[in-house]
């Protein structure tokens, strides 16, 4: 059986790095998500983040991005299957669940040519900011302390790791996935 829009083989998600962040880069997704429905566009949230429910190749997608967005931005794009693959695993089952951790996913450019030893926390001594549990391919999950430092510290996986990143909390990961569903 040939897969069809909507299917989770065929669906696409986007993520956008650094937009609608502290004024910067801003611009409206549901908008977006209306020029895009022609590729039956979901969009989840207000960080730049849409599932692509039709069959579109990749290099399309990413042109047509480009094209429709003000300004110029690093474009992540996953297969739905990933995503829903990942969530159905439960990484986080046994993690602490509390008010003060946000559970996150981030997702990388590209594969890094190196990456640290997981599991990792930063800073690697006192108590932890950021903590990072694991890596599948090109998703990097952990949980974050509700503050301000740790944000900061959230910008350094582009660095410790070489690549583009792009970070979304575990909430937004599992509307994907209904959303693929």
């Amino acid at each position: 059986m040939r897969p069809t829009a909507g299917d989770p083989d065929v669906a696409l998600v986007v993520l956008l790095r650094g937009v609608n962040v502290g004024g910067h880069r801003t611009f409206r997704p549901a908008h977006l998500a209306k020029q895009l429905a022609h590729l039956e566009a979901v969009n989840i949230g207000a960080a730049g983040t849409f599932v692509i429910r039709k069959r579109v190749a990749q290099a399309r997608l990413r042109a047509e991005l480009t094209r429709r967005l003000p300004f110029e931005t690093e474009i992540m794009i996953v297969p739905g299957r990933t995503i829903l693959s990942f969530v159905s695993r439960e990484p986080f089952a046994g993690q602490p669940v509390t008010r003060e951790i946000v559970w996150f996913v981030s997702v990388l450019g590209r594969r890094p040519r190196s990456a640290p030893s997981l599991p990792m926390t930063i800073p690697p001594k006192g108590p932890w900011d950021l903590k990072l549990i694991g890596r599948e391919d090109r998703l990097l999950f952990g949980m974050y302390r509700r503050h301000m430092k740790a944000i900061g510290q959230l910008g350094t996986l582009d660095r410790l790791l070489g690549v583009p990143v792009t970070t979304r909390n575990w909430n937004t990961m599992t509307a994907i996935a209904k959303a693929l569903a």
